[in-house]
């Protein structure tokens, strides 16, 4: 029998029979075509299949529905489009935030030295890969950050001028999206293009100097920052101080995050007992771990860098509502096709 073309007008329930020659889905058709073996009559009648029924049938072949065969594209549209070169675009990611303000700059500076704006990181950052070939419609973001919503500040800066975000990070920054996440990234990285990773733990500090703790919008409550690590720190400090023990717990799923947090600061126990500030050191002795197992994870699926890798790594320091928010940037590495380090970038941006 011709096959019917579907239209608004076309009801199963009147023709039956033609349900079986309608273009079904696949996981339905093998079916379909068994059914279609019998005439309708007999099939009511030897099989007692309701017309209802096959019309829920049909209904049912919606669910089901697959696209096309083959794969066309590996960008999945996250890829700013338009020819605005990203120094243009980050000159305008800075209007309507809070001015700098020269005393608090002071303040944070004289806490981490080497720290500077993120207005004056992301200029002299863009800046650099600008020159290094790096363009909003090449390039593509992804971030290894804490999932804090104060370190979506410099991730969101940074989507303003390259386009979406391929997240990389969780708890206290570091990446766990691991292997499996750096090759899907890399998959999406434009073809004859870039990438531009950001990575780092990140640390609070209060209008008064306060380190480890930040003002948040709408909360009267001067709060932790960040929160996972301060809370690995004292169940770090339990540990050498010889009053807690390490549990059996740290893998639990339903917290795994925290407990590979503990797992991974603890060598660093001495390193932060016999510092001068805790709270200040601790963002630092994070870094060196994450630096570790990004690197790590880069050289593993160098494979699937394009044209070039920039990667970018520091501590991100969180400042109040009213404040610009810090990075003090401990490297920036430009990694070429072969994901070999071809250049220390650092100087330029220090």
């Amino acid at each position: 029998r011709k096959q019917e073309t579907m239209s608004s007008s076309f009801n199963p329930l009147r023709h039956p029979e033609n349900l079986f020659f309608i273009q079904p889905d696949l996981a339905l058709r093998t079916v379909c075509v068994i059914l279609s073996l019998f005439s309708p009559s007999s099939l009511f009648d030897n099989m007692k299949i309701t017309i209802a029924s096959l019309a829920a049938l049909f209904v049912a072949t919606e669910a089901f529905h697959t696209a096309p065969i083959g794969r066309t594209s590996t960008r999945i549209n996250m890829i700013v489009k338009g020819d605005e070169k990203a120094s243009e675009k980050v000159a305008k990611v800075f209007e309507g935030k809070p001015a700098e303000n020269s005393e608090f700059d002071a303040l944070v500076k004289a806490n981490f030295p080497g720290a500077m704006s993120n207005k004056e990181l992301e200029t002299k950052v863009v800046s650099v890969l600008e020159g290094k070939g790096f363009k909003p419609s090449n390039t593509l973001l992804a971030t290894s950050l804490c999932a804090d919503e104060l370190a979506r500040v410099l991730e969101d800066d940074f989507v303003k001028v390259y386009g979406n975000n391929f997240n990389l990070g969780g708890l206290s920054g570091f990446p766990f999206a691991g292997n499996t996440g750096f090759g899907a990234m890399a998959a999406h990285i434009p073809d004859d293009g870039y990438c531009l990773v950001v990575h780092g733990p990140h640390v609070g500090i209060t209008k008064d100097g306060l380190i480890g703790k930040v003002e948040r919008p709408g909360i009267a409550l001067v709060d932790t920052c960040c929160g996972s690590a301060i809370a690995a720190s004292k169940y770090l400090k339990g540990i050498t101080d010889g009053g807690a023990k390490i549990t059996t717990k740290l893998q639990s799923f339903t917290d795994f995050q925290q407990g590979a947090v503990q797992e991974l600061i603890l060598p660093f126990g001495k390193r932060l007992n016999d510092c001068e500030d805790r709270m200040k050191e601790l963002p630092y002795a994070l870094y060196d771990s994450q630096d570790i197992l990004v690197r790590d994870i880069i050289n593993t699926g160098a494979g699937g860098i394009k044209k070039g890798l920039a990667l970018l790594g520091g501590i991100q320091i969180n400042t109040g509502p009213d404040t610009l928010d810090y990075f003090h940037p401990l490297r920036f590495d430009l990694y070429d096709e072969n994901g070999k380090v071809v250049d220390d970038l650092l100087p330029l941006i220090v």
